[in-house]
């Protein structure tokens, strides 16, 4: 039996989001070292405007607005927590989870990797990974560790 389970809340998050992230997400909390939650799933045009607004995404072309994106949140002792190591151990067990069902995932903190599952390594190295290609292209990294995509 895993140590986790997605709460009410989290589930109803998933409510019109593509089947095949749902069953990734499910198998995911089975298997992640850290407990998290799904904060958003679907997406209004206008909440995606509203957050385009507000500097908090950078595209009204959001895989949130079609059902193919979700945000987690990650939890230590039951608290809210944002600490990057947190969300690579995640995306590990996304990744895994992703593997499993055969669905292609885009991380918002390895945008240059096109779908983790085919990553070799660690989620953490494909973010570092990012992060080394947009310094050497003098671009700053917008690393997003709480979102995940279709791909």
């Amino acid at each position: 039996m895993s140590k986790f389970k997605l709460s009410k809340r989290s589930l109803s998050k998933l409510e019109g989001i593509d089947p095949e992230l749902v069953s990734v997400v499910k198998r995911a909390i089975e298997l992640t070292t850290v407990d998290f939650g799904v904060t958003e799933g679907l997406r209004s045009i206008e909440r995606q405007r509203k957050l385009v607004d507000a500097g908090r995404s950078q595209t009204m072309n959001s895989r949130h607005i079609g059902g193919e994106a979700f945000d987690i949140v990650a939890y230590v002792d039951g608290d809210i927590a944002w600490e990057l190591n947190l969300y690579d151990d995640i995306a590990d067990a996304v990744k895994a989870a992703a593997i499993e069902k055969g669905v292609g995932i885009l991380w918002g903190a390895a945008w240059n990797v096109p779908d983790i599952t085919k990553w070799e390594g660690t989620m953490n190295h494909a973010m570092l990974h990012y992060i080394d290609e947009r310094r050497s292209q003098s671009r700053k990294p917008f690393i997003d560790g709480p979102h995940f995509q279709k791909a």
